[in-house]
């Protein structure tokens, strides 16, 4: 069994599988501005929402931190 990280806001791997399935595209963008990222907040927004999204999940799903391409 994969590993069970702790990534959407410190919630329990199954509860982060869930969000990242059904509101994967707002919970990276959440998850940026929780963070103080800003623009990787606003990239994820105007051109994240597609595949980025399928990437957090497959990521989340595996037991592994989601992707973070900009740290700023």
């Amino acid at each position: 069994m994969a590993k069970k990280s702790k990534d959407y806001f410190g919630l329990p791997w199954i509860v982060s599988v869930l969000l990242a399935l059904f509101l994967g595209p707002l919970m990276g963008i959440l998850t940026r501005i929780s963070e103080k990222k800003f623009v990787a907040a606003i990239v994820r927004l105007l051109l994240g929402w597609n595949i980025l999204w399928l990437i957090d999940f497959i990521l989340v799903l595996i037991g592994k931190p989601i992707l973070r391409l900009i740290n700023c």
